[in-house]
């Protein structure tokens, strides 16, 4: 994927910072908070500040390339993942597993005059590889 063209077509100006968050999210698929972000990237970029990333990742939610999610908590996770999906939390490692969904069903007469604008599947429990340790 070339990152700066992802952004640019998404309305946001590739920057270095810009490029390197979002090749962060992007690829390491471990749903990290800003401080996260902050640690994993500081050292390569200097100039980099917490209130960056968190701006950074509030124009790429505002733009669609990123979502934020909180699933146990108050703590926020980020996603670069658009595609709809659910997510396992580990309550013992802390490990946040994508898990892929199928077309979800809802009683619709439940939801008669609603109108949806997102749906968040959030499982919490404990992963295969704590189960066997």
């Amino acid at each position: 994927m070339n990152i700066a063209h992802h952004l640019y077509s998404n309305n946001i100006k590739p920057s270095v910072q810009r490029i390197k968050i979002f090749e962060y999210l992007y690829n390491s698929k471990n749903h990290p908070t800003v401080d996260t972000i902050y640690c994993q990237l500081a050292g390569e970029i200097p100039t980099l500040s917490k209130t960056t990333v968190y701006n950074t990742l509030k124009l790429f939610i505002e733009n669609g390339i990123t979502s934020s999610l909180i699933i146990d908590g108050n703590e926020a996770r980020y996603d670069a993942i658009m595609k709809k999906h659910a997510h396992f939390k580990c309550n013992d490692c802390g490990y946040i597993y994508d898990i892929e969904i199928n077309d979800l069903k809802l009683k619709d007469s439940q939801l008669a005059g609603f109108e949806i604008g997102e749906t968040n599947i959030h499982l919490i429990g404990k992963c295969k590889k704590c189960l066997t340790k």
